[in-house]
């Protein structure tokens, strides 16, 4: 058991992938949780302190992390552009300034390596990057997570449109047979968090934990969706065609060429899925269940 007056802070307490940590890290009742955020007023319950940082004013970041044990950090590159790696440098200087003592990066594939260079998917290399900044910083313990591609993404950013035949579904750059996409419920990556805080001799040497609670083609998808209910087509288009479609969209297509040629963990990680399994304490949720839960089905909607 861990010492309950170890405080944690959580950078992006208000997003998804940092307020999972915070509900996580609260529920496990082992830790105090500093919530950060650049508009604490704003949220001034979120944890047991409500913390100023903004990647913006570095200045914010010394007092965001003083005194904390443990630093859950993560970086929006949508909104940090070309400027996330400086930011994420900052925050790591900061942290082991401060005394930090186990720092967990929330980081995803190097698709420059894993492709050889041959397809550039910024958002995900420049997180792996930064590895190498945080495992050469001292902490005495430190984390990798890697967040899989949403469920919650179907019901949002990659939700289905309305197609030129009428149907309801996706027009994709992506073979819909190839089974490449690790999944999950983003809102469990708290408890991958929370257990490796809680047992840094297991997960706090530059383990990689990813959250994966499926994997799937996106035929299975369309498929489980049909199951609950849910009738929705898929048409493959090319890579040429997609880019044109929406500002960001070639970004998109990038990914999806990435997934389809290595997957979206890019390697066989089943040893580092199973030991994320374990930290968390449980087995996270199958995309089937989550749909009978969060999918409204035509009847329903």
């Amino acid at each position: 058991m861990s010492n309950p007056n170890k405080l944690i802070a959580v950078v992006g307490a208000t997003g998804q992938q940092g307020g999972a940590v915070v509900r996580a890290l609260q529920a496990s009742g082992q830790f105090k949780v500093r919530a950060l955020t650049r508009n604490p007023a704003k949220h001034p319950k979120l944890g047991d302190e409500v913390v100023l940082a903004d990647f913006n004013r570095p200045e914010t970041l010394k007092a965001a992390f003083a005194g904390a044990y443990g630093v859950f950090l993560v970086t929006n590159a949508w909104e940090a552009g070309a400027e996330e790696s400086n930011q994420a440098l900052a925050a790591v200087t900061a942290a082991k300034d401060a005394g930090v003592q186990h720092l967990i990066w929330s980081t995803l594939p190097d698709v420059a390596t894993i492709s050889r260079g041959k397809i550039n998917v910024p958002h995900f290399t420049d997180k792996a990057k930064v590895e190498r900044i945080v495992g050469a910083a001292g902490f005495a313990y430190h984390t990798f997570v890697i967040a899989p591609f949403y469920y919650q993404n179907l019901l949002g950013a990659m939700a289905p449109q309305k197609q030129a035949d009428g149907s309801l579904g996706w027009a994709l750059p992506l073979d819909p047979e190839r089974r490449v996409i690790h999944m999950g419920d983003i809102t469990e990556l708290g408890r991958v968090v929370a257990g490796a805080f809680a047992q840094p001799e297991l997960a706090g040497h530059g383990e990689h934990l990813p959250l994966v609670g499926d994997f799937l083609s996106f035929n299975e998808i369309v498929a489980t969706l049909g199951r609950q209910g849910s009738k929705f087509s898929f048409q493959r288009v090319s890579r040429e065609a997609f880019a044109g479609w929406f500002p960001g969209a070639e970004s998109v297509a990038a990914m999806l060429a990435y997934f389809e040629a290595h997957t979206y963990l890019g390697a066989d990680m089943r040893e580092a899925i199973a030991l994320a399994n374990k930290v968390a304490g449980q087995q996270p949720t199958k995309f089937a269940a989550w749909v009978r839960t969060h999918f409204a089905t035509p009847a329903a909607a």
